[in-house]
C-alpha cells in the first residue's frame, strides 16, 4: 500500500553534551531507498527511532501520514537470546515483514551475517517494493540497495541522490575544497597577525614620537589621532580574526592516520609463520569441528577465512592462539603466541580500566619518554590531554578501534588476526582501519563477510570452510 510523503520540518535533536543535527527539512516519498550514514555518535540510530516515533525531536516535528505502516528492526536485537546474531536478525526481519509494512526501518542489518544470509538480505532489500530507510556502513549494501544518502556531518544532514561511488567522488572533492579553504583562511590569519604586529609597532613609535615633542598642543593632537587610528585598526583586525576562526571551526576535515610500525617488511621476509598438515580441531567429548586441515601462512600472506556462521572460522583462529579448551591433532607448527596480534569487533584485548596512555606505555620499552608515547598516540589521532588520559571503558567504538591500531603500531606482531573488525564502525573509522592495514608489514588472517573491505586491504588468498573442511576458494 502506497503512502503520502513523510515530512521532517525544522527537526532538531540534541543531547545535554552535544547537538546531533539542527533545523532539518527532509521528505521521504513512497519507494525511496534511503541510507543514513555518518560518524559513530552522530545521531543516525536516533533519527531512525524518531521516524518510528520512539524518540521525540528536541525541536520541530515529523509528520507521518496515517497510511504509513512501519516495520522496524533495531541494531541490538535483545529478543531470541538463544539464537546467534545472524539468526536473531533473520527472525526480527521476518517478524517485521509479517506486519506488511510500507516503510521498512533497519539499523545496521548486515552485522553478524554470514555470506549466505547477506546475499538473502540484499536480494530481499533490492526487491522490496515499499520505502526503505536503513542505517548502514556496509559498502556493498550502500552500492546495491540504496539510491538516496542522508549524511549526518557536523550537525547538518546533506542529501545526495545517486550512486554511492558518485557520492564518494563528490565528497572527496568537497573535502579538497574545504582543505583549500582552510589553507586560504590560514594565510589570511597570518597576514592579519602580521598587520596586527605592524600596527602595534606603529602605535609604539607614535607614542615615542609624541613624547619627544615639546609642544603640548601638537603632542596631544598626535596622541589623540594615533590612538584613534590604532584603536580602529586593532578593532577591525580583531573582528576579521574572529570571523576567520569561526569559519575554520565550522570546517570538519576527516583526519588521516599515517601509521608507523615498530617493525618493517624487511623483518618478516621469507618466513613461514604457520604450517598445519593433516590437522583437526574441536572440543573435548565431541567430534572434530574441522578435519583434514592443510594450511600454510607465509610472512606477508593476506588470507581471508570465509564460511557460514558456526562453520568453525573462529575455532581455527583460537587454535592459532593456543586456546587450551581445544583438542588438536596432526602437525601444527605456529609461531609463539606473543608474536600474534588479535583484533576482534569488541576489542577484547584492551584493558577497560587502563587509560589510553597507560595502554600504549605498557607496550613500549621501559624508559621510553612521555613525549615519545604522546607522539605515537598523536599519529593515531589521540592528541588532547582528555583523550590521552581517558579510560578505555569510556571510549567509543571508533576510539577503541584507533587505540587497538595504535597498539599494533607500538609492538608490531608478526601475524595479525582480525575477526569481523568492521562491524559497527562508521565510514571514517573504517577508512582508518584500512589505512593502517594496508601499511601493516606482516601476515594477515582475516574473518570478514565484507567483500569490499577484503579488497581494500589487499587480501589475495581466500579459504572457505564448509562441512568441516577448509579449502582454497
Amino acid at each position: 500500500m502506497m503512502h503520502a510523503p513523510i515530512q521532517l520540518k525544522n527537526v532538531s535533536f540534541s543531547f545535554p553534551h552535544k547537538i546531533c543535527f539542527e533545523e532539518v527539512n527532509l521528505t521521504i516519498n513512497f519507494g525511496d531507498k534511503i541510507a543514513i550514514i555518518g560518524r559513530n555518535g552522530s545521531g543516525k540510530s536516533t533519527l531512525l527511532k524518531m521516524l518510528q516515533g520512539m524518540i521525540i525531536p528536541t525541536n520541530g516535528k515529523i509528520q507521518v501520514p496515517e497510511a504509513v505502516v512501519f516495520g522496524y528492526v533495531p541494531q541490538v536485537i535483545e529478543e531470541f537470546d538463544q539464537l546467534s546474531g545472524g539468526q536473531r536478525l533473520n527472525k526480527a526481519v521476518t517478524q517485521a515483514l509479517t506486519m506488511d509494512p510500507n516503510v521498512l526501518l533497519l539499523d545496521e542489518p548486515t552485522n553478524h551475517l554470514d555470506l549466505s544470509n547477506r546475499k538473502s538480505l540484499m536480494r530481499m532489500l533490492r526487491g522490496y517494493q515499499g520505502t526503505l530507510v536503513v542505517v548502514s556502513h556496509d559498502v556493498e549494501l550502500l552500492k546495491n540497495c540504496i539510491d538516496i544518502l542522508w549524511h549526518i556531518d557536523n550537525g547538518k544532514i546533506t542529501v545526495f541522490s545517486g550512486a554511492y561511488d558518485d557520492y564518494l567522488k563528490k565528497r572527496k572533492h568537497a573535502i579538497e575544497d574545504r582543505l583549500d579553504t582552510v589553507k586560504q583562511l590560514k594565510k589570511e590569519q597570518a597576514k592579519l597577525h602580521d598587520a596586527f604586529q605592524e600596527e602595534k609597532q606603529r602605535q609604539s613609535k607614535s607614542k615615542k614620537s609624541g613624547q619627544k615633542e615639546n609642544d603640548k598642543t601638537l603632542k596631544g593632537k598626535m596622541k589623540e589621532t594615533g590612538s584613534q587610528t590604532a584603536g580602529k585598526n586593532k578593532g577591525k583586525l580583531g573582528v576579521l580574526s574572529q570571523e576567520i576562526a569561526q569559519e575554520l571551526s565550522g570546517l570538519f576535515i576527516p583526519e588521516e592516520i599515517v601509521p608507523k610500525f615498530s617493525l618493517t617488511a624487511a623483518d618478516f621476509q621469507g618466513r613461514v609463520l604457520v604450517t598445519v598438515s593433516d590437522g583437526s580441531v574441536g572440543y573435548s567429548n565431541h567430534d572434530p569441528l574441522l578435519k583434514n586441515i592443510f594450511l600454510s601462512v607465509g610472512s606477508q600472506d593476506r588470507i581471508a577465512l570465509l564460511g557460514d556462521n558456526g562453520s568453525g572460522k573462529t575455532t581455527l583462529i583460537k587454535a592459532f592462539l593456543g586456546d587450551s579448551q581445544l583438542i588438536t591433532s596432526g602437525n601444527w607448527q605456529i609461531i609463539k603466541k606473543e608474536d600474534i596480534g588479535y583484533l576482534d569487533q569488541h576489542y577484547g584485548t584492551l584493558s577497560l580500566e587502563s587509560s589510553v596512555f597507560e595502554t600504549i606505555q605498557n607496550l613500549f620499552a621501559v624508559g621510553t619518554s612521555h613525549q615519545e608515547i604522546r607522539r605515537h598516540l598523536n599519529d593515531f589521532l589521540f592528541r588532547k590531554n582528555e583523550e590521552v588520559n581517558a579510560l578505555v571503558k569510556n571510549l567509543s567504538g571508533g576510539e577503541k578501534a584507533r587505540l587497538s591500531l595504535a597498539c599494533i603500531g607500538a609492538k608490531t606482531p608478526k601475524m595479525l588476526i582480525l575477526d569481523e573488525v568492521t562491524n559497527n564502525l562508521d565510514l571514517e573509522t573504517r577508512n582508518h582501519v584500512i589505512e593502517v592495514l594496508r601499511e601493516y608489514p606482516g601476515a594477515l588472517v582475516v574473518i570478514s563477510h565484507d567483500t569490499d573491505f577484503l579488497k581494500e586491504i589487499d587480501v589475495t588468498d581466500h579459504y572457505c570452510i564448509s562441512d568441516g573442511t577448509l579449502k582454497r576458494c
